[in-house]
């Protein structure tokens, strides 16, 4: 009896405790206006990059996208691609972001003959930081971030249309007001 109520105790407060992990999680959840997290990370083409380098320089743009080599992520980054001289003409960093290793990154980034980097965060800790990681499968969530030269954040879209993400990009950055003449 004694062990059953002693047992009882615990998972109530493995319970309670849960609750204030759940809604602290929340309540560190990035939104516009925040300052976007620091990072440095290794891209698909061997350099590392880092917010810092950007920073009074051009605002930076981050779409995380869940796992490499498949449909979804494929149709996104070719879209980014295909959409490259608009992109580079509004003289912004992007970048596309994942939790797989920058080999696997680089293997994708090739097969797609993509023409900027795919960042790698293999240990997932930025992925945290930007609040995209997704406990149960592991995997970024397919969010992206547009970030001004300050480093602060001024849109988080969190419904990407994969396909249409190079063009839907280039819009939101004019219209944010982030693009550099």
């Amino acid at each position: 009896m004694i062990r059953n109520v002693g047992r009882r105790m615990a998972i109530q407060g493995l319970s309670v405790l849960g609750v204030i992990i759940v809604a602290g999680a929340a309540a560190a959840e990035l939104k516009v206006g925040d300052p976007a997290p620091p990072f440095s990370l290794k891209g698909s083409d061997g350099k590392t990059y880092s917010l810092e380098q950007f920073k009074g320089k051009s605002a930076v743009v981050i779409a995380w996208f869940p796992k490499a080599f498949t449909g979804g992520c494929t149709k996104e980054c070719k879209s980014l691609r295909e959409n490259s001289k608009a992109l580079h003409d509004l003289k912004v960093a992007y970048f596309t972001a994942s939790v797989d290793t920058p080999e696997e990154n680089k293997k994708f980034a090739d097969s797609l003959e993509l023409d900027y980097p795919i960042l790698s965060d293999p240990d997932k800790s930025v992925a945290q930081e930007f609040g995209v990681l997704d406990p149960a499968r592991g995997f970024a969530r397919r969010w992206t971030f547009y970030i001004d030269k300050e480093g602060i954040i001024k849109a988080i879209d969190q419904k990407v249309n994969a396909p249409q993400a190079g063009p839907d990009i280039a819009t939101k950055l004019k219209e944010l007001g982030l693009a550099s003449d």
